[in-house]
């Protein structure tokens, strides 16, 4: 996906949007679509860049499947801030503008264990083969974009079919999070932002020549009525604010 420097233009703008709500001249009510891997991000900048703008936020939350098909489904919305996988879809990117998409963060894949639980060992290639052979069963969500991503590093390490009767596929990234905080299944494989939460350890990233990074990237509703508004949502989120909040939840911005 192609990334774009902020012009002196948009650092005005989103400085402007964070000392006065006053910015813009006419509130919006805007509908966004956006990965469940963000959700601690956009819990904290809501709030901030609805008091910034004067703008309101009603967020839909999901997997790479239900951003298609909501992206799909004829249901208004007006900007998505979605795993790149969305955009490869034909469908959806018919519903964003045609021009090219914005990168707003991105994150790799790691590996967590319950609380208390011995970490096994994943420095290097051989290392995670042998933890994800051995493990009687791994947390994760397949058909999403983190799940194509542990993909292909199962197929690298040349372990598809072995992995097959070790996953247990959940629905959201909180239930990851919940099965293996709780012992019901003993590894949680997903993007490293997410595992970093209560009731887990995260033992660590997958190894350097395997890490395969989750990219969330931004685009206008191709339907939407509120483009100026739109802009400004995605101008924030490239703003200093947003950035430290992207940064303190554990992903990278851009």
């Amino acid at each position: 996906m192609t990334r774009y420097p902020i012009t002196v233009a948009a650092s005005v703008l989103a400085l402007a949007l964070v000392v006065s709500p006053s910015a813009n001249v006419q509130a919006a009510e805007l509908r966004l679509l956006a990965g469940g891997a963000m959700s601690a991000v956009w819990a904290d900048i809501k709030p901030q860049f609805e008091q910034a703008s004067g703008h309101k936020l009603e967020i839909f939350l999901g997997t790479t499947p239900n951003l298609i098909k909501e992206a799909t489904s004829g249901k208004p919305f007006d900007v998505g801030v979605v795993p790149v996988e969305v955009m490869q879809d034909a469908s959806a990117r018919a519903k964003f503008v045609a021009s090219p998409t914005i990168d707003i963060a991105h994150v790799g894949l790691g590996v967590a264990v319950q609380s208390g639980a011995q970490k096994p060992e994943i420095g290097n290639a051989d290392a995670l083969k042998a933890t994800l052979l051995k493990a009687q069963s791994i947390a994760s969500i397949p058909e999403s974009a983190t799940g194509y991503s542990i993909a292909k590093v199962f197929d690298r390490l040349g372990i598809t079919e072995p992995m097959k009767a070790k996953m247990k596929a959940q629905p959201n990234p909180a239930q990851v999070v919940a099965v293996v905080a709780k012992g019901e299944v003993e590894l949680g494989i997903f993007l490293i932002n997410v595992l970093t939460a209560p009731g887990l350890e995260v033992v660590g990233p997958f190894p350097a020549e395997l890490q395969q990074n989750v990219v969330f990237t931004a685009a206008i509703g191709s339907e939407t009525k509120e483009t100026t508004a739109a802009k400004d949502l995605i101008e924030y989120l490239k703003s200093p604010a947003a950035v430290a909040i992207i940064k303190s939840k554990g992903m990278n911005p851009g």
